[in-house]
């Protein structure tokens, strides 16, 4: 996991499903780490997921594409799906810019 580790009521909890070390899903990391970095430095959580390796995962998550974000916290849960290059795209859909 990325981010501050400490238990901290503020902390933004983040799953990143992928599927191995495609482009794609590298992407996606890169560009929710930066996102991450620049609005919640010190107060996020990324949790990377291989979906090759925990198949399972996808129904209980309800996964239909890859890569896809899920904010898990604060609730209520959110999530985006692409490799999160629209920076914009990605602030709404996890709704961070309200929160900030």
């Amino acid at each position: 996991m990325i981010g501050d580790q400490q238990e901290d009521e503020g902390r933004w909890d983040l799953r990143l499903f992928v599927s191995n070390h495609t482009p794609r899903s590298m992407a996606a990391f890169a560009n929710l780490k930066r996102i991450c970095e620049e609005h919640l430095a010190g107060h996020y959580r990324i949790e990377v997921i291989d979906l090759l390796k925990q198949p399972q995962l996808a129904k209980e998550e309800q996964i239909v594409a890859i890569p896809t974000v899920v904010r898990r916290s604060p609730l209520p849960p959110r999530r985006v799906v692409g490799d999160l290059s629209n920076a914009e795209k990605t602030l709404r859909g996890l709704q961070l810019c309200e929160q900030m």
